[in-house]
């Protein structure tokens, strides 16, 4: 257990939204906490990493470091997206430096080791000695390249780094049945429709924020000015996921009155509704009518995140301008919550801040997330 952070202190995050609590300042600048929340809560979950479309082609290969594992990604000679440890398995040298098609095999620049995409050790160039490719205690189907367990869901691929976690279609059972209508194809909108924020914060705070629309008329005055606070619901599924909902979603429209196409055979709930819900622990999902969004929250310290937005539509070759205007949309209202979060960790830093108080008829989503983290570490903590 971290230096001087007592259960009891978890006790009180986990008690009814009425009374709790909300998750100590230690779990947000503690470095002795960030450790322990590696283990505890992302390497034991399905994580986000990063999106499918990242590797859009056999053989793209894409180079990513999660909380300082050198990781890669690759869409294999057959389509499959896999995620590997990108180090040798003769030296632990790094295997990809850039983002690249893979042409031939992935060789390793320090002895030439060679994997296919597929992972499978292929080739060991003077492994035997010179001139002998081959060595009897080299055992080849026993040294491909490690595989870290993923998924993909919404085109975005999911991680359980410890391979402890339940099923993904099993943990996340409940919000794919809520959102089956939107079991469908979804492209990618390219690279303008594709922005990240770098953010001085710890990553829960982007969680608990993204949660909950109490905030809208004071941080999103645009927003709100259609879709207002009383237009939106909370969305709580204990253990899972949280979120909100609005009845009043206004599409975009062009300079002659165009819009987006809608996703077919949607219900009439969403011709004028959309949710909003962040994947415990670290994605956060949109779905509308006629695009869609995903989030990835990549923490990089226990005070700084990169949130990574990739904006999908529901035809390949949608138009180029209305594409741009909404990726400047998004970025905008994303970006109006940056000085919230960044003023919440600063917060953090007051020593006698107990971890705050929750409106119970306000902050529903928020404290189903902090009693998610919560029931993380004290599952990690009985076990060691």
């Amino acid at each position: 257990m971290a230096k001087d952070i007592p259960d009891s202190d978890l006790s009180a995050v986990r008690r009814s939204v009425d009374t709790a609590q909300g998750l100590p300042n230690a779990y947000y600048v503690d470095p002795t906490v960030w450790e322990e929340e590696k283990k505890a809560v992302l390497f034991a979950s399905w994580a986000g990493l990063a999106v499918a479309a990242d590797v859009p082609e056999n053989g793209d290969a894409k180079p990513i470091e999660f909380l300082g594992m050198p990781l890669l990604l690759v869409r294999d000679r057959s389509g499959e997206v896999r995620v590997f440890q990108n180090i040798c398995r003769h030296r632990g040298m790094i295997l990809v430096q850039e983002p690249r098609k893979i042409e031939g095999a992935i060789r390793c620049p320090y002895h030439s080791w060679c994997y296919s995409t597929d992972g499978r050790l292929v080739s060991t160039p003077h492994v035997g000695g010179p001139g002998q490719n081959k060595h009897e205690a080299i055992v080849k189907e026993d040294l491909g390249l490690i595989e870290v367990r993923s998924h993909i869901w919404r085109d975005v691929v999911f991680i359980n780094v410890d391979g402890s976690a339940a099923p993904f279609e099993e943990v996340h059972a409940d919000l794919i049945a809520r959102w089956s209508e939107h079991e469908q194809p979804l492209y990618h909108g390219g690279a303008d429709s594709f922005f990240h924020l770098d953010v001085q914060t710890n990553w829960k705070l982007a969680v608990e924020n993204y949660c909950e629309s109490y905030h809208l008329p004071w941080v999103h005055p645009g927003l709100n000015s259609y879709s207002r606070l009383e237009d939106h619901y909370h969305i709580e599924a204990k253990g899972q996921y949280s979120g909100q909902g609005t009845l009043v979603y206004r599409q975009l429209r062009g300079v002659n009155e165009e819009v987006f196409p809608d996703f077919p055979n949607l219900s009439e709930k969403w011709d004028e509704g959309a949710e909003y819900v962040a994947v415990y622990p670290n994605v956060l999902l949109g779905v509308q009518r006629d695009h869609a969004f995903a989030i990835i929250l990549e923490p990089k310290a226990q005070d700084r995140t990169v949130e990574h937005i990739h904006l999908y539509y529901s035809q390949p070759n949608t138009d180029e301008g209305m594409r741009a205007k909404n990726a400047a949309l998004w970025k905008t209202v994303f970006e109006e919550d940056v000085f919230v979060v960044e003023g919440m960790q600063k917060g953090r830093l007051a020593p006698h801040f107990d971890g705050g108080r929750f409106s119970p008829a306000m902050d529903g989503p928020t404290h189903c997330f902090h009693d998610w983290v919560a029931g993380k570490f004290e599952e990690h903590r009985q076990s060691v």
